[in-house]
């Protein structure tokens, strides 16, 4: 299968659907941060009706439930959120058959720009073995939903909030909003099995 991994400088999920056989590519404005098939421009460069599969990871500032007090206070950032909106959109209606979306909770101005399409589902890393939460949604196209695989709920729950709520504690850094926007490895892992 062709799969094209779209907004993704790190190569964790492009590197599980190689590791399984696939024809992968990872797609970034940023350069990959490991070793692999990667075209580093826009992804409306590539001729997107080449792929069967596109696991999409767009840029959230301006469209996450987290964020909408900064639409309040800065006016500016409502251009910048229609941009999201249509960028996020133009992924969600690309010529390709199969197509996952991976966004945090949207608030509605997000959803409204968007076309009011709600996610096909809200994962949690401790679904997929990781001892952390972080509420991500799925917007499905082609693909069933993703089924957990190693629930780790009732042990994660014993660890103090600021263990398990990780990333949304990481004190500030130049490459906090990295570590926050990569994919965790189960996660990855349970796309390439699932839906290779």
């Amino acid at each position: 299968m062709k799969v094209l991994v779209a907004c993704e400088y790190s190569g964790r999920v492009r590197d599980a659907f190689l590791a399984k056989g696939h024809d992968a590519i990872s797609c970034d404005l940023l350069p990959t941060d490991q070793h692999g098939p990667h075209y580093q421009g826009d992804v409306f460069d590539l001729d997107l009706s080449s792929f069967d599969l596109m696991i999409a990871h767009p840029p959230c500032t301006y469209l996450t439930n987290s964020g909408v007090v900064w639409l309040h206070r800065d006016p500016q950032r409502w251009k910048l959120l229609d941009e999201a909106a249509a960028f996020f959109k133009a992924l969600l209606t690309a010529p390709i058959p199969k197509i996952c979306i991976e966004n945090p909770i949207m608030h509605k101005y997000a959803k409204e720009r968007i076309g009011g399409v709600k996610q096909s589902q809200v994962i949690q890393p401790w679904m997929f073995g990781h001892m952390e939460q972080k509420a991500t949604c799925l917007w499905l196209k082609g693909l069933p939903l993703l089924e957990e695989t190693n629930n780790v709920r009732e042990e994660m729950l014993k660890l103090p909030k600021r263990k398990r709520e990780r990333l949304h504690y990481l004190s500030p850094s130049p490459d906090r909003w990295k570590l926050r926007s990569t994919t965790y490895q189960g996660i990855a892992d349970a796309m390439a099995n699932q839906w290779g």
